[in-house]
């Protein structure tokens, strides 16, 4: 979730709040991640704005990300079936630690992807993540019951890194072929990862529970994840020569971090992150454990992540009216309070309620980040530096945060006490986000 989209937001919301704090034309150049002083081509404002190799560029983007983080924020269905059937002498606390690394490893390691883009190794990340992806989820299929270290070796160590290494360089190469639709492109490639986040849950629930069981049926999973990589391998090409002068992250992390408002927004990503992946790992089990049919539980997840899918898509038009730092604040406010609506849940009505409203605020707080650190970064050349530093600390909370719930849940299925931590987390994210806010327009009356 995450986390993942964010980079589309960055498209989409530019030419929404441009009007309002006249930043949109930051935003512009995020996907390039490159610095002012980089020469491209004499051709670069002659974008193709379509084609063939631009649109199955596009197409090929939208499958990583439908295999990449669709398929990390499809956690909550191994975490469900991990707990009740293929790794029952562990904690719950060990078993979100699983899914939580592999989501943390997907925004780090987009830092060392990101600066080796830069570099021109498009083509290098991208097959190496597709095969590091498809090898990690076959050998996943191979780990035995009570095995925990082969799985999160596969599942957590592998595959986050194979998601790390194919988040940056797929959506940034969009930006070669687009600019005046590039809004437009962005909205359809980063809902891969909404559609991706709909569509395992179904399949895995269908196959793990199924007569195939966790080996065939991850193996069919497998299956499908590696022939649609191959086929966005196959899908992108680059356009646009690297930069000769990349990004320096040291430089614009100490810059960044003497910047008041943007330190806040970095204390606001990692509180908020520590509760963010609450629902979305723990919501199928929750469902179960309170007596609510197995079947319409198995569908709780896909609700939620279609439910996301249409806040990312909405909140650029509801940030143009109220602007961003506000909405951020918003989204990150009712994000903790549903959380903490979740100790309530008892039915199924109570299920797709919360579903559906984590699902939204959590997509329009997803949307809302990018934007947010383009607001906030002074130079615009500086602006791929801020954002990988942003994500790498909102990383850490989610690295944290589900495990923590985790243990707080105990054996016994205590689920206020982890409602009660993750929301109280995300509500303090908030706060940070409002202080933000607060000193930023200060800062800029003055």
């Amino acid at each position: 979730m995450t986390i993942e989209t964010k980079f589309q937001t960055l498209r989409m919301e530019a030419q929404a709040t441009q009007d309002l704090d006249n930043e949109g034309s930051k935003v512009l150049d995020i996907e390039s991640s490159v610095s002012k002083d980089s020469p491209f081509p004499s051709h670069l404002d002659d974008f193709p704005e379509g084609g063939l190799v631009a649109w199955l560029t596009a197409f090929g983007s939208f499958l990583i990300l439908f295999c990449g983080w669709g398929y990390t924020t499809s956690f909550g269905v191994y975490e469900d079936f991990y707990t009740q059937h293929y790794l029952t002498n562990e904690t719950s606390f060990a078993i979100s630690s699983i899914g939580s690394f592999n989501a943390f490893l997907g925004t780090s390691v987009s830092l060392i992807a990101g600066s080796l883009y830069d570099r021109g190794y498009f083509y290098h990340l991208v097959i190496i993540g597709s095969l590091l992806q498809s090898f990690s989820l076959f050998m996943l299929s191979l780990a035995k019951p009570d095995q925990y270290y082969q799985i999160f070796l596969t599942q957590g160590l592998g595959s986050g890194i194979a998601l790390g290494l194919l988040y940056v360089p797929s959506l940034a190469v969009v930006s070669h072929y687009f600019k005046r639709k590039r809004t437009l492109v962005m909205t359809f490639v980063t809902c891969g990862s909404s559609l991706g986040a709909t569509i395992h849950p179904i399949m895995l629930n269908n196959l793990l529970n199924g007569h195939l069981g966790f080996a065939n049926g991850v193996r069919a999973s497998a299956g499908l994840v590696s022939v649609l990589l191959l086929t966005a391998c196959l899908c992108m090409r680059t356009r646009l020569d690297p930069p000769t002068t990349p990004v320096n992250y040291v430089a614009a992390a100490k810059k960044c971090l003497r910047d008041v408002p943007f330190t806040f927004a970095l204390a606001g990503a990692f509180l908020v992150q520590t509760g963010f992946y609450y629902p979305l790992f723990f919501l199928q089990l929750d469902s179960i454990k309170h007596g609510i049919g197995i079947t319409f539980s198995f569908y709780s997840l896909v609700i939620l992540n279609a439910s996301s899918c249409m806040g990312r898509v909405t909140s650029g038009y509801t940030a143009a009216f109220i602007g961003v730092p506000n909405l951020t604040v918003i989204s990150a406010i009712s994000c903790g309070s549903i959380i903490l609506g979740t100790i309530g849940l008892s039915s199924l009505t109570s299920v797709v309620i919360l579903g559906v409203l984590y699902g939204y605020f959590s997509g329009v707080y997803t949307a809302m980040v990018g934007p947010l650190v383009a607001i906030l970064a002074p130079n615009p050349s500086e602006l791929g530096g801020w954002m990988g530093i942003c994500f790498f600390v909102g990383g850490f909370g989610s690295l944290i945060g589900t495990p923590i719930s985790g243990a707080l849940l105990t054996s016994n299925y205590t689920w206020w006490k982890s409602a009660l931590f993750s929301g109280v987390a995300s509500l303090a994210g908030a706060v940070m986000y409002n202080l933000m806010g607060f000193i930023y327009t200060k800062r800029n009356k003055s």
